[in-house]
């Protein structure tokens, strides 16, 4: 049995998720679907410039993952420009931090992730640490883990 897909760590959520061919019939066109993960590779590999080792850490992958990640989005960038495909740009195994919080009994505090997101508003969530159920966002979102995402209103994300 395969090992479940370690989630991504990504900064960037794009603004626009298509980059379309402009001089042909839209409709007709085939496209690549490029996952978040993939373009954070991309970003942080090729605009940024960091080194492999440096790009992984940020994305809290190894090494020859991350570089698995590149390849495959190096690949469907270049088909996409070589043979005038859409390059729609959804989906992967990814999170962002959200919120900074802090557990109200121990003190412990850390970056909630996305995937935690709706288990700590139901309130099924609890401190690593100690085990508590108090548990507030640091940013004075009222007392609660915030409902409108914090660092990730505005595609603000930390």
């Amino acid at each position: 049995m395969a090992r479940p897909t370690k989630w991504r760590k990504i900064e960037n959520v794009p603004a626009i998720p298509y980059f379309i061919p402009s001089e042909k019939d839209v409709a007709e066109l085939p496209e690549n679907i490029l996952k978040l993960e993939e373009l954070e590779a991309i970003r942080l590999k090729d605009l940024e410039g960091f080194e492999q080792s440096e790009c992984a850490k940020k994305m809290e992958v190894s090494r020859p993952t991350f570089q698995r990640i590149l390849l495959s989005a190096r690949e469907k960038i270049a088909d996409s420009l070589v043979n005038g495909k859409i390059i729609h740009i959804e989906g992967g195994n990814f999170t962002c931090n959200i919120c900074p919080v802090k557990c109200m009994d121990c003190g412990k505090e850390w970056m909630e992730s996305y995937e935690n997101l709706e288990s700590i508003k139901s309130g099924n969530y609890t401190c690593p640490n100690c085990g508590s159920e108090k548990i507030i966002c640091r940013k004075n979102c009222k007392g609660k883990f915030c409902q409108r995402n914090c660092c990730r209103h505005g595609r603000n994300i930390e």
